[in-house]
């Protein structure tokens, strides 16, 4: 199986890189950072293929899908993972960054997926995987360019599912709450200290790349990780009272 996995230089992104190693699949290594997926794909020789890739330019997307299957042969799984995350008061917003971060985390991974699908349909099989957060289900306060494109994000996903089953091609949407990484460490940072902020549950990369490819393998329709977040997609109301009432003010 080829899977492409973006942002896969840390994170969750690395998790599931290496998982899918381990158990043998043939992976696509895509990030800023060559020096990170270098050090990834020589635990894999002959099975992971690197492109730095800065997904800031959407139009970067059909070469990257042309590339890989030259490599490593027709894409089975793409998992757009790659993300960035802009923090802070929207009045004081900086647009310039706000920007990128929407091509980031909404245009790149549309266009991957869409220069991906013709094959896959073509094929009659293959698995998008679209990386979310829980922002996209609980809009956090503070991060208002991370909510609107995570948002935008899982709502095309979400909606691609069932347009995509006929053709035998599967879509899995992925709702991350807190995980520990370097982006949920530096995001942590941005707000002020707080007892309720500290027994947030919080879970780890490995755990949820297991998560995702049982959900690639079962065909089930989305992983929200850590588990107890699942409650907030059952009770909207309930949940957007308390993310409202208890996420900390941003530190100046």
């Amino acid at each position: 199986m080829h899977v492409l996995i973006t942002g896969a230089s840390s994170g969750i992104g690395e998790a599931i890189a290496s998982l899918y190693l381990q158990r043998g699949d043939a992976v696509t290594l895509v990030a800023r950072r060559k020096d990170r997926l270098d050090e990834l794909a020589a635990t894999a020789p002959g099975r992971a293929h690197v492109i730095a890739a800065d997904l800031a330019d959407p139009e970067r997307a059909p070469g990257v899908i042309e590339e890989a299957e030259a490599a490593l042969g027709p894409l089975d799984v793409l998992v757009n993972n790659a993300g960035v995350q802009v923090m802070g008061a929207a009045h004081a917003a900086d647009w310039t960054a706000g920007e990128r971060s929407l091509r980031v985390n909404v245009l790149s991974p549309l266009r991957l997926t869409t220069c991906a699908l013709p094959g896959m349909v073509a094929r009659g099989r293959g698995c998008v995987v679209d990386i979310a957060s829980m922002a996209a289900l609980a809009p956090t306060p503070g991060m208002f360019f991370y909510n609107a494109s995570k948002g935008a994000l899982a709502a095309a996903s979400e909606g691609l599912r069932a347009e995509l089953a006929p053709h035998g091609v599967h879509v899995v949407t992925v709702y991350p709450g807190p995980v520990t990484s370097e982006m949920e460490t530096a995001a942590r940072a941005r707000f002020a200290a707080s007892a309720t902020a500290a027994r947030v549950p919080t879970g780890t990369p490995e755990a949820l790349a297991r998560l995702i490819a049982d959900a690639v393998d079962r065909r089930k329709p989305r992983v929200i990780y850590p588990r107890v977040y699942a409650l907030s997609r059952l009770l909207p109301g309930p949940t957007r009272w308390l993310v409202d009432r208890f996420t900390p003010p941003l530190r100046d």
